[in-house]
């Protein structure tokens, strides 16, 4: 492997394979087939999840971009029953809020085609909970405070890594946000500089599931070429 430095700093050559445009084509049309059956799911089964599933999928998911390659991003994994039971009572209870009080009518006529609801039995079915937490500054080794950098855009894009890795394993997957979401860090006794960003629920679809029958947008609705 070639080494060169750049700034003082080590940097190492990269290569990976590259294709011809006909089969590049078939590898993207292929992926994105794949891809787009991925589906959020809220009918769980508790069918047990190696751990080490898990583990691979936080480290799939930990190779995204970042800001200064800061990876400002803590992955929780929650297994315990007794713990996932008082993450679903705390998130009933904000959701319970949240349509009853905080959501506008027309948001509530948004969601009425999906079916949700303040009710949240999949935090106690999925074997897995992981709650991505976003780390809003760091420290050195001297205990000193140091900056991250596009926080939330970085967390994001693994979030998004994930969702993907999750759907690659054939499990599945559903990015509920509870706000506010601070009885998170507190059930989880995390330090100041972390905030919760998402909760995902992680295991096999129950073996009766069923999703809304949602279009995606066409490409002529989310993309625009500038030849």
């Amino acid at each position: 492997m070639k080494t060169k430095e750049i700034n003082g700093h080590p940097f190492v050559e990269y290569s990976r394979d590259t294709y011809e445009p006909e089969e590049m084509a078939e590898r993207s049309a292929t992926y994105y087939h794949w891809l787009d059956t991925r589906r959020t799911v809220r009918d769980y089964s508790d069918k047990p999840v190696p751990k080490q599933v898990i583990e691979h999928i936080i480290k799939s998911a930990s190779t995204a971009p970042s800001g200064a390659h800061k990876q400002p991003w803590v992955f929780c994994v929650v297994s315990n029953p007794d713990l996932k039971k008082k993450i679903r009572v705390a998130a009933e209870e904000e959701e319970k809020e949240s349509y009853a009080r905080r959501m506008s009518d027309e948001w509530l006529e948004d969601l009425e085609h999906l079916g949700t609801n303040w009710e949240k039995p999949f935090l106690e079915v999925a074997p897995y909970l992981i709650i991505v937490f976003k780390k809003a500054y760091d420290f050195d080794e001297n205990n000193e405070k140091t900056n991250n950098y596009y926080v939330n855009e970085s967390v994001g894009l693994a979030s998004g890594f994930l969702l993907t890795a999750i759907h690659n394993a054939g499990l599945v997957g559903l990015t509920h946000t509870p706000s506010p979401m601070a009885f998170l860090s507190k059930l989880l006794n995390r330090p100041a500089n972390e905030r919760p960003f998402l909760l995902i629920p992680v295991g096999y679809p129950a073996d009766e599931t069923y999703v809304p029958q949602l279009t995606r947008k066409p490409i002529e609705e989310v993309s625009v070429f500038y030849d």
